[in-house]
């Protein structure tokens, strides 16, 4: 009897040691999911962080160089456009809630910029502008907010695969189907994005 006693305290003993081990492996699973999680998540930010930083430069490029040049009528024109596009992207981005909104606020936030872009500015016509150590500036740093943007989606898709891999992989898709996480959408570019547009001062 006293045998039976003691084989049923290692058998206890084992599976205990087991079912502890288990839940170990459970709570370091899924604080690595909620790890990932929170990375996607502070990567998506940084993405908006820098298309709104691009969405601000716009309207003091535009006003430095409506400034120091007067301008046909065509031009204010597309001027005109370009401010309230920036007003709406900006609006969009700033409600967007589910990853839908917020990839048609970026493809409006890109064709801001794609129309910023394709304002026909020539400045061998206009020399004063080409002097304009502001208008310099502001084109130096809407170059630079182009990197950052480049960079924090690269960042962004980084983030993604990871997470993805993690909650693809075996043994921590098995914790991530139990507590729902799914794999979520990497940032793809608009269709003839690959296509530079042209841009001419």
């Amino acid at each position: 009897m006293a045998k039976k006693t003691n084989k049923t305290k290692i058998w206890l003993i084992v599976g205990g040691v087991i079912l502890v081990i288990l839940m170990l492996w459970l709570v370091m699973g899924y604080n690595k999911l909620v790890g990932l999680d929170n990375t996607v998540a502070e990567s998506w930010a940084n993405v908006e962080t820098q298309y709104q930083r691009r969405l601000d430069l716009i309207p003091n490029l535009v006003n430095t160089v409506e400034g120091a040049v007067q301008f046909e009528k065509e031009t204010q024109t597309e001027i005109a456009a370009l401010r309230t596009g920036v007003a709406k992207a900006k609006q969009a981005l700033s409600t967007a809630t589910s990853p839908e909104q917020q990839q048609a606020a970026l493809a409006e936030s890109d064709a801001v910029v794609s129309r910023f872009q394709g304002l026909n500015i020539n400045v061998e016509n206009y020399p004063q502008l080409k002097a304009t150590e502001n208008f310099l500036s502001l084109q130096d740093e809407l170059a630079g907010t182009e990197n950052r943007v480049a960079v924090a989606r690269k960042d962004f898709n980084a983030a993604i695969k990871n997470y993805n891999n993690a909650v693809r992989k075996v043994p921590t898709n098995l914790i991530a189907s139990t507590f729902g996480f799914e794999r979520k959408q990497s940032f793809e570019a608009d269709k003839g994005a690959a296509t530079a547009p042209k841009v001419e001062f």
